[in-house]
Parts: structure tokens; sequence; C-alpha cells
């Protein structure tokens, strides 16, 4: 799934939409919150959504999911315009329909616009079932997954009800992961990047690739803006995390420029199959 056409739509500070295989329109680009808490989550999440943002990443495995339902609470933004993925962490598995509950008093927004399973577990078609359920209550508006690849989507299609709308898996320009990305878009799912700019440890060493930075300096962006520019350009999702407002501003502005063909195959040439995370 290539934006092409999404992509001219957009403008700098609001990103433009994807229908969803549920029938939801899903921003491309939002704010991931794994490592926002307290009161710095809650203003992240209030600046993103007041800079534009509209789509907000948690999970009940990061422990926010309170103050990002405050953050969505205090910008000012109508409800209904703002799309929420939380997930439920394998743990949570054998009790899923009490954990979907739990997410949702958490959240105090109403509804889940999307529930993802974290990574595959033994229960995790159980788990799903809870899930469709809460579609069919209201409570959850779309389903999906998280760390599920070639093998992982093929067992799991088959044995649930609804289709996933959405997989979200670790892809950056050192772990591209294309054959698995091209395997889930053919199957009529979206796919998301966590880590888009490299993860944990890592961002600051991707930032400063000499490539990136050549490319950067050419259409006047930074390194980052181009990493999430090249993900755009070949349908993934991105949900950059940040607590700093001037990068949250940085991360959306991305809409006013366009990646060459062979700017996007020299960063095809980067990838190194380097995974930054254990699932």
């Amino acid at each position: 799934m290539v934006f092409e056409k999404i992509l001219e739509t957009g403008v700098n500070g609001k990103a433009p939409v994807i229908k969803l295989n549920s029938g939801y329109d899903m921003p491309v680009v939002g704010l991931g919150t794994y490592s926002l808490h307290g009161d710095t989550c809650v203003n992240s999440v209030r600046a993103a959504i007041q800079n534009g943002y509209r789509l907000i990443d948690t999970a009940s495995y990061y422990g926010n999911e309170r103050e990002v339902g405050e953050g969505v609470r205090k910008s000012g933004v109508p409800r209904e315009e703002i799309f929420v993925i939380t997930k439920l962490y394998p743990n949570q598995y054998g009790h899923a329909a009490k954990a979907i509950d739990e997410a949702l008093s958490k959240l105090d927004i109403g509804y889940i616009d999307m529930m993802l399973l974290h990574h595959p577990a033994s229960d995790d078609v159980a788990a799903y079932r809870a899930i469709e359920e809460a579609i069919q209550d209201g409570k959850v508006r779309s389903a999906g997954v998280s760390c599920y690849y070639i093998r992982e989507t093929n067992r799991f299609l088959p044995k649930v009800r609804i289709k996933p709308a959405l997989v979200q898996n670790e892809i950056h320009p050192y772990y591209q992961d294309s054959r698995v990305t091209r395997h889930i878009q053919s199957l009529g799912l979206s796919v998301q990047s966590w880590y888009p700019l490299g993860g944990r440890g890592y961002t600051k060493a991707l930032l400063e690739n000499k490539t990136l930075c050549q490319i950067a300096a050419v259409h006047g962006k930074s390194p980052a803006q181009v990493i999430l520019r090249w993900d755009l350009q070949r349908g993934v999702i991105v949900i950059p995390g940040s607590s700093n407002e001037k990068h949250i501003c940085e991360n959306i502005s991305i809409f006013d420029f366009k990646l060459t063909d062979e700017e996007m195959e020299r960063i095809a040439a980067l990838n190194k199959d380097e995974k930054h995370d254990w699932y």
C-alpha cells in the first residue's frame, strides 16, 4: 500500500488519513508514547494534538493510558477527531475482556479506536476474540496486532473472524523488513512502524548517518524527517515518540517535499537487518 495520492493531500501540521479495512480513517503520522509518563506524557499528548496530530499510540505495558487519556481530554480537540491505539500485553490475554474494560476506564475517552495484541503468545487468538466481542459491543472500533511477521500472520489470520486492520512492527532504515511489509500489505492489512527512528539507544547514530544527512541537506529537512517521509513513501504509517515540542512539530512537517526514486534506493541500501528490540 503506497500512499502516493494520499500524501499529496497532506500539509505541514496535519497528516492525511488512510481508510483502514475496518472502514475507519487513520492518520499516517502519530505520536508514540512508550517512554512518556506523568505530566510529561499529558503535556506531550496535548501538545501533539494542538500541533495537528490526530493519532496517539499507547499500551497497557507502557503504564500511561491514564495520562494519554488526560492529554486527549485537555487538548481542546473533539474526541471524534482523534484516533487512539492501545494494546493488550500477553499477561492480559487470559482475561482479555476484563483488560479491555480496564483500558477503557484508564483512558476515559469513551471508546478505543484500535486495540492491538502486543505480540504473539499461546493464547493470542482467544484474546483477539475478546477484542472482536468488544467491537460488537461498541467499546472498540478496530483490531490489530503487533510484532507479527509472515509466519505469525499466516498462522493467525485463519483463526479469527475480523481481519486485523493494522500490523505494527519494528521498521527503520537499518531494519527495513521489506519482504514482511510487502506480504502484510498484500493481505489488505496496513503496516505501522514503531521505532521508525531506530529506537532507544540507537536514534543518535541513525540520525548521524552520512547518506541520510546528505539527502536531508538537499531538501532542507532533518534526517528524522527524511526517514519518516521514506516510510510513508513505502506505505508504512509512522508513530515517532518525543516529549520535545520542537521535535513533535518537526516529525509531522513532512508533507512539503518528496524523495526521488534515487534517494529511496540510497536509503534502501542502508538496510543491515539490524533489529533493535527483542521481538
